[in-house]
């Protein structure tokens, strides 16, 4: 069977399948997701043991161990698939909200309500857990699932798809609802991409190159999931004592992730008193720097190595302990920054000056800011969204950390007593 033909037959019987969730009640599908947070619970052993497989295999092939990291499900990395799913459970219902209501003077009622997309495609990279997550924020809007992750998580994605349309089996809800696509080939990901007419929506979760792909080959809708070169801004007016645990947290917390800061940028008036203990902090911590000729000379005088860090160096978003260093004249110099390397996923100010962080929040044009905190902050649960299905930084109808609200669209409902249009 070809991965078109392939690809459409999931579709339809996740289309099929998906009348069991868009009649459901509220209640019936939070019932769903306890099910599954339930059966991950009790198969975690099962998980751990192929998710295991996939590490070795990982580091046989050499991926580096930051890469690792989004690959590994640790004992408490599954409880935490499960407490997600329970989280998203206790979230208000995301369907049929009435979003605006009305009469019109021939009698005719309207009323718009949110309803499910329909069949969403999920392409993602290396973290299992993202079956778990995209699959329960799906399911509770009203979608049905088509996860495609990568080859590299083969074994621990089958495994939790198993593990969730097991515990589908004792709900209202059809285990079909969630559909696993073979990651064996890159041919199925142009499949699932191109089934306009049987794929309402794809949404892709992972790298650059991932992201630019999919939005570049899909016939499908996409959101557009943002890749993360993401800045910490230290002001003049700085408190420099927050400044050191909100940089070192923003990178490397996890810095795996879309949300960990990629480049730290010093007004120059205060850089040559927080530079020093920045870039020692930074270089304890493991991070390895690329600087600007101001900050390198620093590093040098501390005798740390650093690179002279390139346009390229601060366009990438590395995923791995790796920070590029870099003085401003001002804080427009480091929106004009911002602008020419950021990727409007998060931004971050440290300042005491209110003027400075509403001017830094007005030009920034990031789907989140962050004034005094760290980057890592932007994330669903983080931001009582419950899992999130990803962070999109495009200007869509869905901006940052995606939770239910945001897989929802509306419908009109006009309801009359026999009106006829003259």
């Amino acid at each position: 069977m070809g991965a078109a033909t392939l690809v459409n037959d999931l579709a339809d019987t996740a289309r099929r399948a998906a009348r069991t969730l868009t009649t459901a009640s509220g209640a019936d599908r939070k019932g769903a997701l306890l099910a599954i947070a339930a059966e991950v619970e009790a198969r975690a052993s099962e998980i751990s043991a192929a998710n295991a497989i996939d590490i070795e295999r990982g580091k046989a092939e050499g991926i580096h161990p930051q890469l690792l990291d989004r690959l590994l499900l640790t004992s408490d990395r599954i409880a935490g698939i499960a407490n997600g799913a329970r989280l998203v459970a206790e979230l208000p219902d995301p369907l049929q909200r009435t979003i605006r209501e009305s009469s019109l003077p021939n009698g005719l009622h309207l009323r718009q309500v949110s309803v499910p997309f329909g069949v969403v495609g999920m392409v993602y990279e290396a973290r299992p857990n993202v079956t778990v997550d995209a699959a329960v924020i799906l399911l509770m809007s009203g979608n049905a699932a088509l996860l495609r992750g990568s080859s590299s998580a083969a074994n621990s994605n089958a495994i939790l798809v198993d593990v969730m349309r097991s515990a589908l089996k004792r709900t209202t809800i059809s285990p079909d609802v969630i559909q696993l696509v073979p990651s064996d080939s890159r041919d199925t990901v142009k499949a699932l991409l191109n089934a306009r007419g049987k794929v309402d929506l794809v949404i892709p979760r992972g790298s650059a190159a991932l992201i630019r792909m999919v939005v570049d080959e899909s016939s499908v809708p996409t959101i557009e999931t943002g890749a993360g070169v993401c800045h910490v801004y230290v002001d003049k007016d700085a408190n420099l004592d927050k400044a050191i645990p909100i940089l070192l947290n923003s990178k490397t917390h996890r810095p795996s992730v879309c949300n960990a800061a990629e480049t730290l940028l010093v007004h120059e008036s205060v850089a040559a008193q927080f530079l020093p203990t920045a870039i020692s902090a930074l270089h304890e911590a493991g991070v390895i720097l690329h600087c600007d000729a101001q900050s390198l000379a620093v590093a040098r005088g501390l005798s740390i190595e650093a690179s002279l860090a390139t346009d390229e160096n601060f366009a990438t978003e590395y995923g791995v302990m790796e920070m590029n260093v870099a003085v401003v004249a001002s804080l427009d110099g480091a929106m004009d920054h911002i602008l020419k390397f950021g990727t409007n996923h998060t931004e971050a100010i440290v300042t005491e000056s209110k003027d400075a962080a509403a001017r830094f929040i007005a030009l920034s044009d990031a789907a989140a800011v962050m004034v005094n905190a760290s980057t890592r902050f932007t994330d669903g649960e983080q931001m009582g969204f419950g899992a999130e299905i990803g962070i999109s930084n495009q200007k869509l109808h869905a901006r940052g950390p995606m939770g239910l609200e945001q897989m929802t669209t509306t419908t009109w409902i006009v309801t009359g007593t026999g009106q006829i249009r003259s």
